[in-house]
Order: structure tokens, then sequence, then C-alpha cells
């Protein structure tokens, strides 16, 4: 089993925490999805951890890290981010981005085009659509805040079972860290929810700064 250190970086007056498996191997930050943590990537650290050195952080108002009043919107925790990067020295880093992390690895690549050095955004909300949200996505939106607060209701026991269910091809290596992580998410993230609020003005034109090399992944 692969071991790993952990660490504090206060970025931009907010204290994020990381883990990391070190040693002297090209960097590899894992950001990731919303309710989840840096843990979540245990499974995945443990594979590139051979040929990589892997950080994996905690985001704000997630795991260990501070949760603000405010300012969980794209652009904040993006330069958190890459006050992190930087904060670690980690030179020219690859990045992988799921969900929220993905959109948010995507928002520091139009931010800081140098600093990454390549990227794998693995299904990112579709934020680049400005605008009003439809009917169906405020019903989303809604819904995923009712999801927060019941997942705060639930026991552990009670989030493993309901993973096991709608994730049978999860192996328990996977399950624990994703559970734990439903119990340390603050619900100042709800926050999130406002697309209008939460994304850069102008996003498309931000994307389209992005220099480096990006692996987009989504599911059917």
């Amino acid at each position: 089993m692969v071991q790993w250190v952990t660490g504090n970086i206060v970025t931009h007056g907010t204290n994020l925490h990381y883990y990391r498996t070190g040693g002297s191997k090209p960097p590899l930050v894992l950001v990731h999805g919303i309710t989840d943590d840096g843990l979540c990537w245990s499974p995945v650290a443990e594979v590139l951890s051979a040929e990589c050195d892997v950080i994996m952080v905690d985001l704000r108002g997630h795991g260990k890290s501070d949760a603000p009043e405010e300012g969980y919107d794209l652009e904040t925790m993006a330069n958190e981010l890459s006050g992190l990067i930087t904060g670690l020295q980690l030179e020219s880093p690859a990045m992988i981005g799921h969900s929220l992390g993905a959109v948010t690895t995507m928002t520091l690549a139009g931010l800081t085009p140098d600093l990454p050095r390549a990227i794998v955004l693995e299904d990112p909300p579709a934020f680049w659509h400005v605008g009003s949200p439809s009917p169906e996505e405020a019903d989303f939106r809604a819904g995923m805040r009712m999801w927060f607060t019941d997942l705060k209701r639930k026991t552990r026991d009670d989030l493993l079972e309901i993973a096991r269910l709608e994730n049978p091809a999860w192996s328990e290596a996977e399950l624990g860290p994703w559970a734990d992580a439903k119990h340390r998410f603050s619900y100042k993230i709800t926050q999130l929810m406002d697309a209008q609020e939460t994304v850069p003005k102008d996003f498309p034109a931000l994307l389209g700064q992005i220099t480096c090399p990006v692996l987009f992944i989504t599911a059917d």
C-alpha cells in the first residue's frame, strides 16, 4: 500500500489540505468532484504513484480544507489551486479533474495557461453554456441541494450501502473514502449550484486561452 504525507498550504487566505505520495517523479495533481475530497482519489493514486508524485487536494469547503463563508466560485477556487501548485513548487504538473474538479482545472488552465503541463477533464459540468438555466437545469440544481442535505443525515453505513447499490463496480477501496467525504464537506458549497454567480465572466473566452494539451472524457 502506498504511503503519503499530508500537509497544508495557505493560498489567497484559504488553508488548503493535501495528500502527497512524493518522490523525484513528475508531479500530478488530482482534483476531486463536489462533496468528495482528496482521499477519494486513493485507488488512482495507488496506481499512478509508481510513475508520478501524486498530489490529492481538498478544495475549499471539502475534506480538511477551510470552508470560508463566501467565495465558492470557479475563479476563486482555481486561483487557490494555482497557489497550492506554486506553494509546493510543482514544476509544470499534469492535472486530472473530475466534475467540479474538472471545471476548476479548466478555469485554472485558462487563467494561468503556462502553469499546467497537460490536463485531463473527466465529466466537467457544462458551465460554459452561459445564461439563465432551463427549467430542467433549475430542477436539477434544486435536487442537488436536497441531495447535499440528505447526505448529511445518513450514517456512514447508510452511505456505504447506497454506494454499493448504485455503483456495483466500485471496489471497497473507493467506497470508504467516498462515504467519509460526505461527512466532511461543508454545506456552504451549495453556493456552487448558482452557475451564473459561479462562472467567470465571458467563460468561453477564458477557455479559449488554454494552451496545454487537453484530454476530455465524458460518459454516455
